[in-house]
């Protein structure tokens, strides 16, 4: 097997037998960005100089007898992460020729648990969108099918994982923009529980959603990641370190025996999906879980208030983007309207002013209370639904999208491709831990299916995930590349 093929176990095991080294697994994944990224634009930077240093190092610390989960494992971060020394787009023009002063925490811990980084990639700008057709840098493309979409907003690192161009990537998820491209290109996407994992030096889309984790090729993949980049950090006051809980952790999913069926989803899906969700059941049962139907009687509101929620929140994390303190400038403004004007004109694409002038209207006076505020209430309508939901099942079974990837071009209208979020929104609002793990494909195309923990519950999520993928080998179906 073509080193760059490998998972994160296998290339563990392997480094740890002294079998292969960091830099000849680096120079594998290189040279697979080199062959296919002109193709699948998955990275808009790549560092080979700083890897190859990275792995260098990571080999002497191997010869020195240590390991570690990710030592000399190459990865990829989605370009909205801060990295020291490297650009950070965000996918902008605005951001164009960013250079970061440090590193977000995430990539911090990477660095200190030997990890090499290969480059940055893809994503809708600012992390705004379902398909990175929003990229100012064009979009990304999945290696399954080159005239569809990879998803969004993590898309690049969904096609980077996809295509073998890294081990594992980094995404973030604001409303699920980590599951629903790990649906759209076979692989597995992590979101953890919202604080699990710091928001330092990332490039704040939603605050009160945001969230950083892996895309990875299996469920061990990621709970491997996860170990490493999820804790308290001092410079995030929403992290925090895992809050045990109560539950009794079992690597036997017959344990792990009720995961809820949401009877509302069930008029949401097209018959392809609800047959692939069904054959999920169905080899979930087989391996022991049961399954018990359950009402979310306010999910139904979930899109809706994301969309007034998430605009408020970007309206206001962009503002920073003025020209004068960073970000791209127009000199030649006479006055500073006219150069506030020009400069967020020119630097934000569609999508992201779109986002702004509806934040912006949902908080100003008049319509704060009408919207925001109502928005704001029925979030905790749908937080005290799941409440009550965990605490008669262990698991929630839902699709991570309402279709496979579809076509570039095919979702013009913005709110056909905000009802992407139908079945991710909700976790994301509650701040749940959620998976997206791939199941039977849906018109010939890779799909996915989504498992919804309680807080905190990524343990008992990984496992059950886990335990389906040994059992099955839907995450280990390749796409053909030429």
């Amino acid at each position: 097997m073509q080193l760059n093929k490998l998972t994160i176990a296998q290339a563990r095991e392997q480094l740890d037998k002294k079998e292969i080294s960091s830099q000849h697994l680096t120079q594998a994944c290189l040279k697979q960005i080199e062959k296919h990224n002109s193709q699948l634009k998955a990275c808009l930077t790549v560092s080979s100089d700083l890897a190859m240093s990275q792995a260098k190092e990571a080999d002497k610390r191997l010869k020195m007898g240590e390991t570690g989960p990710l030592l000399g494992i190459p990865y990829l971060a989605k370009d909205n992460l801060l990295t020291k020394d490297i650009k950070t787009t965000a996918g902008s023009k605005m951001l164009e020729n960013y250079i970061a002063p440090y590193s977000a925490t995430v990539v911090d811990k990477l660095e200190k648990a030997g990890a090499v980084l290969l480059g940055k990639t893809n994503l809708d700008e600012f992390a705004h969108g379902s398909s990175t057709e929003n990229s100012y840098f064009g979009p990304s493309i999945n290696p399954w099918d080159t005239n569809r979409v990879p998803g969004g907003s993590s898309g690049g690192s969904a096609s980077a994982v996809a295509s073998d161009m890294c081990l594992f990537a980094l995404g973030s998820d604001t409303g699920g923009s980590i599951r629903q491209p790990a649906s759209f290109c076979g692989i597995t996407g992590l979101k953890p529980s919202y604080g699990r994992v710091s928001r330092f030096g990332l490039i704040a889309m939603t605050s009160s959603t945001d969230v950083i984790g892996p895309l990875t090729k299996s469920a061990l993949d990621a709970e491997m990641v996860f170990s490493v980049i999820s804790g308290k950090d001092e410079k995030d006051s929403t992290s925090y370190d895992n809050l045990h809980s109560s539950r009794e952790f079992v690597s036997d999913i017959s344990k792990v025996s009720k995961i809820g069926w949401v009877k509302e989803h069930e008029k949401d899906l097209s018959p392809e999906v609800k047959e692939a969700l069904l054959k999920t059941r169905k080899k979930l049962e087989s391996l022991g879980a049961t399954f018990i139907d359950i009402s979310l009687p306010n999910i139904k509101y979930a899109v809706p208030v994301y969309y007034i929620i998430t605009p408020a929140e970007v309206s206001s994390n962009l503002a920073r983007f003025d020209g004068l303190r960073f970000g791209f400038s127009k000199s030649e403004a006479s006055n500073l309207k006219d150069y506030y004007l020009q400069t967020r004109g020119e630097g934000f694409g569609p999508e992201a002013k779109r986002r702004i002038m509806l934040g912006t209207y949902v908080l100003s006076a008049g319509y704060f209370d009408a919207y925001y505020l109502q928005a704001q209430r029925v979030r905790e309508n749908i937080i005290s639904d799941f409440d009550k939901v965990f605490s008669e099942v262990d698991l929630i079974l839902t699709p991570s999208a309402t279709g496979p990837a579809f076509r570039f071009g095919e979702k013009t209208n913005p709110l056909d491709m905000y009802i992407e979020d139908k079945f991710l929104a909700g976790p994301s609002l509650a701040g749940l831990p959620s998976i997206s793990l791939p199941t039977e494909t849906v018109k010939d195309l890779p799909f996915g299916f989504q498992l919804v923990g309680s807080k905190s519950g990524e343990d008992m999520i990984l496992k059950v995930a886990k335990s389906f993928q040994e059992n099955t080998n839907y995450h280990l179906e390749k796409p053909s590349l030429p």
